[in-house]
């Protein structure tokens, strides 16, 4: 089979695809045939910033190709998505039946990309952040696959004002349609009347500004890997807090919690309350064109590999 991976950090340009054996399904583990694999930001980091050699991993969806020892309900022929911890860059990847869900008939596999693990990441960091309805809520990486789907939690959960925050004047229209009432951009001297909530999927030096457009008592979620520090004082003076949220958390320590999002999350797709944007399909030899636009900041909803 096929699939990419890379030699030494640097960025992009170190991406490369080789043959290798298929993988064998251990214990609790789903072989799943890929049909579509996300980029996010994470990973094209860890390319940029990490030591190769190195594994890619991420969120996979395609068709069980074969099971490990173990396994329950999951069966060869259904069709999944889920987060591989190994090589997700392949035609062929390992996911952990726990870190696994299966995709309805009528949805495709990019879709499925789109909207599960950012969908649920979205949730999550939305409801650590405590709304309450007519709250306002401002979003950062408003336009990634995340930001759309948190503008769209926002949005039904009932907040007054629902602010985007986005690098780029040319992502205003589109992340107004996903939701959005306002737009800023992260240059801007402020990010206008401050707000109950800061969903912050981007982290680094934007955790100031994140900070300083919290009104007092607001609360900022951290979720993003970009890490970043913030200054107490500026929390002092607004009575404002600071949470962290991982995903990965919740998968491990609250199953029932994670399988009723997860059910609630393919309902309202199947309403219409949350829809996704796929930026693009790109071949899986082209993983490299596929990280530069993540890098750049220029796609709008998420970033699919197709083997």
């Amino acid at each position: 089979m096929r699939r990419v991976r890379y030699e030494v950090n640097g960025g992009p340009e170190v991406l490369f695809v080789e043959e290798t054996p298929a993988p064998e399904p251990g214990t609790g583990e789903l072989l799943v045939r890929t049909e579509a694999i996300g980029i996010s930001l994470p990973t094209v980091r860890k390319v940029r910033e990490g030591n190769g050699p190195g594994v890619l991993g991420g969120e996979v969806a395609g068709t069980v190709a074969a099971v490990g020892e173990g396994v329950t309900g999951f069966a060869p022929g259904d069709r999944v998505t889920g987060i591989c911890f190994s090589h997700s860059y392949a035609e062929l990847a390992l996911v952990h039946q726990a870190f696994a869900s299966h995709v309805p008939d009528r949805a495709g596999a990019a879709d499925a990309i789109a909207l599960v693990r950012s969908g649920l990441v979205a949730r999550g960091a939305y409801e650590a952040g405590r709304p309450a309805p007519g709250d306002s809520v401002l979003v950062t990486a408003a336009a990634s696959a995340v930001g759309t789907l948190a503008l769209q939690y926002a949005k039904a959960g009932g907040a007054s004002r629902v602010v985007a925050a986005v690098s780029s004047a040319g992502k205003a229209d589109f992340v107004r349609a996903m939701g959005a009432d306002e737009v800023v951009l992260y240059a801007d001297d402020t990010w206008g009347e401050p707000v109950d909530v800061v969903l912050d999927g981007v982290g680094g030096d934007l955790l100031g500004p994140a900070v300083r457009a919290l009104a007092p008592g607001g609360r900022l979620v951290a979720f993003s890997s970009g890490g970043g520090t913030v200054d107490a004082f500026e929390l002092l003076v607004r009575s404002a807090s600071v949470i962290g949220f991982q995903m990965a958390a919740i998968a491990r320590n609250q199953p029932e919690l994670y399988a009723r999002w997860l059910g609630e999350l393919w309902e309202l797709h199947r309403e219409g309350v949350l829809r996704t944007s796929v930026h693009a399909e790109i071949p899986l030899a082209e993983a490299a064109r596929a990280h530069e636009i993540v890098e750049s900041r220029r796609n709008l909803g998420k970033v699919v590999l197709v083997p």
